[in-house]
């Protein structure tokens, strides 16, 4: 993957940078398994502004905190964008960068006390380019990321054992493709059986959108179906960041009455957005394992 070389802007190099994100991922999950039995959860306005169905827990509010300090203190002048209301702009010079934080990604599968699908994220943003993220499973205690200026994302475990995703071969059997992430957004129970006519068995999953992603990174899932939804600076940059990392592609679709998509650049943004399409997300490997029917253009 060619980019462009990248400058950290203070006195900091990506190596450091990289020990520093992944270190606080660290240190997040242990906090937040720390609260598992004694959290306390809140309601909070849905992205709609409507509804009441959201929720946040202290563990979300202390995780955060724990990042926001540490950020601060290390990376001054760096901007913070976090999910429990924080917002701090970039006070630096010559560019633009900022950090984004979501806390405890999946907290209402954590409130059930659920073996997965629960996260915590960080993603590290330079002049509108993902350099660096990193994903933390708080059942697994597992870390997903990469550092800036290389193409290498790893998986490492709690035992510290180290595993290069980029080196999984993507080349799987069509059966095994498709993961659709679970919605109650109109429309999307056509996208399902239409899928389901196509494949066969289809997998229909949600909580943290971050173990969700990590499933097709490790090779278990060959593609996913992102319904349309709110968007985050929270959630979508670090995932979109080692996505891309990894060779994977994203896709819209050319009309809602067929399955046929087109290639989508995914936008890196600083605020929450409304998308209204689904997204395909697959590596170029398994493009040929399509069948009839469903087109890539």
């Amino acid at each position: 993957m060619n980019e462009k070389e990248i400058k950290i802007p203070i006195e900091i190099n990506e190596h450091m940078l990289s020990i520093f994100l992944k270190e606080l991922v660290r240190r997040a999950i242990k906090e937040i398994r720390n609260q598992r039995h004694s959290f306390e959860s809140t309601q909070k306005d849905d992205y709609d502004g409507v509804s009441m169905e959201d929720v946040f827990t202290t563990a979300d509010t202390n995780a955060q905190a724990l990042y926001e300090k540490s950020i601060t203190e290390a990376l001054p002048g760096f901007g913070i964008i976090g999910e429990e209301g924080l917002r701090k702009e970039c006070t630096l010079g010559g560019c633009e960068a900022y950090i984004t934080i979501d806390p405890l990604d999946g907290t209402k599968a954590f409130i059930r006390r659920q073996s997965h699908g629960v996260s915590t994220m960080l993603g590290c943003v330079i002049d509108g380019q993902v350099v660096s993220a990193w994903i933390g499973d708080i059942n697994t205690q597992e870390v997903y990321g990469y550092r800036p200026c290389t193409g290498a994302v790893h998986r490492i475990t709690e035992f510290e054992t180290a595993e290069r995703l980029d080196k999984i071969e993507r080349d799987i059997p069509a059966q095994e493709l498709f993961l659709l992430r679970r919605s109650f957004l109109p429309g999307f129970s056509k996208l399902e059986e239409e899928t389901h006519k196509l494949f066969g068995e289809v997998q229909v999953d949600g909580a943290s959108i971050g173990t969700w992603f990590s499933r097709m990174w490790k090779g278990e899932i060959g593609a996913l179906i992102v319904d349309a939804s709110y968007e985050t600076p929270w959630d979508m940059t670090p995932v979109v960041g080692i996505s891309e990392r990894l060779g994977f592609q994203f896709f819209k679709p050319v009309d809602s009455g067929e399955n046929i998509w087109e290639k989508y650049t995914p936008l890196i943004s600083k605020d929450v957005y409304k998308r209204d399409f689904p997204l395909l997300v697959l590596h170029s490997a398994v493009i040929k394992h399509l069948p009839e029917g469903f087109c890539i253009s």
